[in-house]
Order: structure tokens, then sequence, then C-alpha cells
């Protein structure tokens, strides 16, 4: 599938993005959210209707004597994208409209695919959900893919990839990836990801200026997102808190509890099957946790101090009741939230998928708005 290329001018980008915020609108609230004339947003939502991003709503009472409002909403029908992401052991495909709602999840359990075996896979389960979902013919934005590392350079050329992904490393990843999928394909951080779809797709994220998205996966980073805006630091790896942890010592991280567990005697490989395998195993988990939590205060304290989020998210391919946990040893330590402002992080909704449905919605962020990461 071939990526579909949008130009859209900025007042129409500014249009999109306010429905995306704020959900349906009529056009003179709009219009004066806007500050623009309710001449110049009838030109502006006249263009997007035509092209099938912006819709019109069912109307509702007028609040008076006279014709009914008419709200304008994103349209699901302008289009779809896809995201991908590896976890260990699992790789895992997200497919979102243009809306945000998600049209499909899919995953399949893996060893360490290369970069042109994860992209046959990826194509071979596009192909198969484009007939499902009665997608072709649609707009397609193109690729995102969630990566577990951090680019050699803002441009995001090349990457320094986790050493269990072998082929991936200093290497022109977007265009191999690319060329092998034959559609345009956007890279991303995992954790950036993640803070992405919590952005996009929870109400709590799309409330906040600031969220900052703690990802525990192959290692440990963090995503920030400043209104609407990926913070990406001069080198493009900002959120790279891993480099906080010693190398050579145990990290909190979802890697750490595998190996924690499988020195336990536990035969557990990757994160899939994590409670059927892991069962027996509780009291190991339960002291894994207490350590991380204790690893974890500082950091997330340092969040708090650097950024004044209104939103701190915990985010993981581990079980919902795992991370629940450790979020919960945490929100019971003295964390420096403001007294006016007093918070608790929270666990995403989206599990494991937060990076691949983050993934997925790159290429529409990237497409339609003014603060394109």
């Amino acid at each position: 599938m071939k990526a579909a290329r949008l130009h859209l001018p900025s007042e129409e980008k500014r249009l999109l993005w306010h429905l995306r915020m704020k959900g349906p609108m009529p056009r003179t609230e709009l219009a004066l959210s806007l500050q623009v004339s309710n001449s110049a947003l009838t030109k502006l939502s006249h263009n997007l209707i035509s092209l099938g991003l912006v819709e019109e709503r069912e109307a509702t009472e007028a609040p008076t004597r006279g014709r009914p409002t008419i709200p304008l909403g994103i349209s699901s029908q302008g289009g779809f994208a896809a995201g991908a992401t590896v976890h260990k052991g699992v790789l895992e495909i997200a497919l979102v409209d243009f809306s945000g709602e998600i049209i499909a999840l899919v995953s399949e359990q893996i060893g360490t695919p290369s970069p042109a075996e994860f992209s046959a896979i990826v194509q071979r389960h596009l192909d198969v959900l484009g007939v499902r979902h009665r997608l072709l013919g649609q707009r397609f934005f193109g690729i995102g893919v969630g990566l577990p590392g951090s680019p050699r350079s803002r441009t995001g050329d090349s990457w320094h990839t986790v050493k269990e992904l072998p082929g991936w490393n200093d290497v022109p990843l977007g265009q191999m990836l690319g060329e092998a999928l034959g559609t345009t394909v956007l890279l991303e951080n995992d954790a950036n990801a993640a803070a992405m779809a919590e952005y996009y797709l929870s109400s709590a994220g799309r409330k906040a200026s600031t969220v900052v998205v703690i990802l525990l996966g192959y290692g440990i980073g963090a995503g920030v997102i400043e209104d609407g805006r990926l913070v990406k630091g001069g080198f493009g790896a900002a959120g790279e808190i891993g480099m906080l942890y010693p190398g050579h010592l145990p990290r909190p991280s979802t890697l750490d509890l595998l190996a924690v567990l499988r020195e336990a005697g536990c035969g557990i490989e990757s994160v899939a099957r994590f409670d059927e395998l892991t069962a027996g195993f509780e009291t190991v988990v339960e002291g894994w946790l207490d350590r991380a939590a204790s690893q974890l205060e500082v950091l997330v304290n340092s969040a708090i101090a650097w950024f004044d989020p209104e939103d701190v998210v915990f985010s993981s391919p581990l079980p919902a009741s795992v991370v629940a946990r450790l979020a919960e040893r945490l929100n019971a330590m003295p964390l420096c939230w403001s007294a006016e402002r007093p918070g608790q992080i929270r666990i995403s909704a989206l599990g494991g998928s937060a990076i691949a449905l983050g993934a997925a919605l790159l290429p529409i962020h990237a497409a339609t708005t003014l603060v394109a990461g």
C-alpha cells in the first residue's frame, strides 16, 4: 500500500488539531476558538469535508428558537494508518482510522527478527487485515514503527537498538523498511510512541498540556509530550533514562524481571503467557517490584520536578496487574507533587499495545498537525 500525500494549509491543520483535542464543535464555536471569521471557517471546513477528513455530525437542539446547530468532527472515514513494534518474543501490529479509533490489533509470537523478517510479517498481516476490514482503496497514511532504542541523529536515519534485535543497528533502517513494505515508514522510539498513544487515545492525556510516559520494555525509557509536541531534545534522544542505571547492574525493565524469574527457576523467555508461566513465582515478582519501585522513586521525582506534568503514566507489555502493583508502591512513596496540584501515577489502559497504537498514529500526526514531533 502506498501512502497518500496530503498538503494541508496551516489553518486547516489547526482546525483538525482543535477538533481532535476538543471533540466535535458547532461552526460558530469553532470559529471563536480558532479566532477566525465565520466565513473563513466555512471555507476551511468545506475543503476538509470534501477531503473526507471532517464530517458533519448529528444536529443538536438549538438553545433558542431557530435552526439546530450542526457540529463538525473528525471523520473516521478520512483514512487509516498502521503501526508495529517488537516486544520480547512478540510482534504487535495496530491499525487505526483517521479519528484515532482502533480498527485492529494483532500479535504474533516471534524470536529475534531481522528487519527483512519483520517487514515480511508486517506485510502478511496488513494484506489480511486490509481485506478483512475492507480498507483497500481507502486513503493510507503510512506505517509507524516503535523501536527499542535511540536515533543516532535527530534525522533518525540510523538507530542504536537493543542487542536483542541483531541487524537493526547502524543501518539505514527507515529506507530498508520502507523499500521492503513499499510505503512511507516513520521510525520512533518506543517510549515516544507510547506517549503519542496516551495523548491521542486517553481522555486524561488529551486534557493535559504535559504528559510523561515511563515505559518498562526492553529497557526503561520515557516519552514526554508538551502541548502536542514530542520532546526529542537536541539530538533526538530525549527520554533515554536507561543511561541513569549502570549497564552492569539490574535496572527496572521487563527484560530484567524476566531475567530475575529465570534465575529463580522459572522457564519464561518472553512476555507471552506471563501469568501462566510465572504461577508459583509470585514472591519473586513481588520482590522485584519492591526493588524496581525503590529504583524508580528518584527518577519519577525528577520527572515531576523537571516537567511539572499533569499526567505521569506507566506503560509496559507486562500484565496490567503487575504494572498496577508497581504504581501502587510508588504512589505510597514521598513523591514531590505540588501541594496545590497533588498527583498520582496511573497505568496505561492501553497495556502493551500502547507502542503499536502510538506508532500507527505517527503518520496521521505527521501529515495533519502543525506540531508533528
